[in-house]
């Protein structure tokens, strides 16, 4: 005997056929949403926003600059008068506690530096040598757990989880969280050596005309000099 589909069946399957490409249409990947966040930093002049620092449990505060291609400036509120300035040639860090100014040319193809993640070069490195993926799901949570952190920011992001495709490069995994107007609102990664590095971003304020002047710094003549402090010399 012949036997059929009940017809309930038949008819789900067929929604199903139908309906699938019409589903498929509608669906982002991580790196096609991660492509999205780059191209819109692609479009930034600059931006200047309010940055707590925060590597393992020392904490720092202060407002950070950023202008394309490549300059990049923070002024420490805490610890005041602390001001760290790239021209992404070389990163100044100026350290008032112990008088020293720290030297270094920076590796154009590395993101050790954490700061330079949130701008449009640092977003293609990531991309070129990092494996992207949703931390949980596509889906909009919290920035912050509030069970854990009732003091937290509950403003919805979308969490990206990149995990480092070889040991060169400076965080073995960077947790990227992206608010609706698909502006990174914070860089959690984990170093090599498994240290916790994050940066909050707050006040975003984007394409403020900001001069190139900005990005010029002279540490006092009094500071002790310390050149490639980061990675020595070759």
């Amino acid at each position: 005997m012949k036997r059929t589909l009940p017809a309930r069946l038949f008819l789900s399957a067929l929604l199903l056929v139908l309906l699938s490409p019409l589903a498929a249409q509608s669906i982002i990947t991580a790196p096609m949403y991660f492509d999205q966040v780059a191209a819109n930093y692609r479009d930034l002049n600059d931006y200047v926003a309010d940055l707590v620092l925060q590597v393992e449990s020392e904490r720092m505060e202060g407002q950070i600059y950023y202008k394309e291609p490549n300059l990049l400036r923070i002024d420490f509120t805490d610890p005041e008068e602390q001001v760290l300035v790239s021209d992404g040639s070389v990163l100044q860090i100026y350290v008032p506690r112990y008088d020293v100014t720290l030297n270094q040319a920076l590796d154009p193809l590395s993101t050790t530096s954490p700061g330079g993640i949130a701008t449009a070069q640092g977003l293609d490195l990531l991309r070129r040598n990092y494996t992207i993926a949703f931390l949980d799901s596509p889906n909009p949570v919290p920035l912050d757990n509030l069970e854990e952190n009732p003091r937290g920011s509950s403003e919805p992001v979308v969490k990206l989880l990149l995990q480092w495709k070889n040991t060169n490069e400076g965080f073995r995994e960077i947790e990227l969280s992206i608010d609706s107007d698909q502006m990174i609102r914070r860089i959690s990664g984990l170093t090599g050596d498994r240290r916790r590095v994050i940066l909050t971003f707050t006040n975003i304020r984007t394409n403020q005309n900001i001069p190139d002047a900005r990005f010029r710094y002279e540490s006092p003549s009094s500071s002790n000099n310390f050149n490639n402090f980061l990675f020595g010399t070759n």
